[in-house]
């Protein structure tokens, strides 16, 4: 019997003429087509990528957009509530100081008759004082322009010492609440004299036809 050598070991035959090298195993080398195939499979990756940004980005200016709307809407929303509000408060100022222009021309008239005193001039004056500070303005002198807009002429007259259409009395002051004429003034109008602006006219002209000439003649 042949005895086996401790640590010999069986080698794989080797055929002639090779070296020892050759009977090693060779790690296999990564193909050229292995090696672009990553490549190729990330710039596809960042492609995707670049087009799930652009996508992203395009989906965040959509909701600015509709955020920026929707917050002009609001605000719009707010002006036309807030404008709303100041109206109906108006509207309701105005008609509680409508019932009192009664009671007002009550106190003018009392007041223009010496009968304005004691108590009730102490309470008449209360009322004046709260309808001012709720607003409410007296308007109408004699002597100012007619305004159809303002004033309501109840009586008419010519008078010769007027130029234009004038409020020569205040039958009944008028009022206002802010930019709202709540009563017209009720007012006697006067109008200039019929022929006294052709007269007056006549008499300039003279005047201009004596200065021109060096005035007129002494005798």
């Amino acid at each position: 019997m042949t005895e086996e050598t401790p640590g010999f070991e069986e080698k794989p035959d080797v055929p002639s003429g090779a070296t020892p090298e050759d009977a090693e195993p060779k790690a296999a080398s990564p193909s050229s087509e292995g090696a672009a195939a990553p490549a190729g499979d990330a710039s596809a990756q960042n492609a995707g990528l670049v087009a799930q940004l652009d996508q992203v980005r395009t989906a965040l200016d959509e909701r600015t957009l509709d955020l920026q709307r929707l917050q002009a809407e609001y605000q719009n929303y707010r002006r036309r509530v807030e404008r709303d509000r100041i109206a109906v408060k108006e509207i309701a100022i105005a008609s509680l100081l409508t019932e009192l222009l009664p009671v007002l021309d009550d106190i003018g008239r009392a007041r223009e008759h010496g009968e304005l005193v004691g108590g009730f001039k102490s309470v008449a004056e209360s009322l004046e004082t709260v309808a001012a500070k709720m607003g409410l303005q007296q308007f109408g002198k004699e002597g100012e322009p007619f305004d159809p807009t303002i004033h309501e002429a109840l009586m008419h007259s010519y008078a010769p010492d007027v130029t234009e259409t004038t409020c020569v009395a205040i039958l009944q002051p008028g009022y206002r609440f802010g930019e709202r004429t709540i009563r017209p003034a009720r007012v006697a109008v006067a109008e200039p004299q019929p022929g006294a602006q052709t007269v007056k006219a006549e008499e300039s002209t003279e005047a201009g036809d004596d200065k021109e000439n060096g005035g007129p003649d002494e005798g």
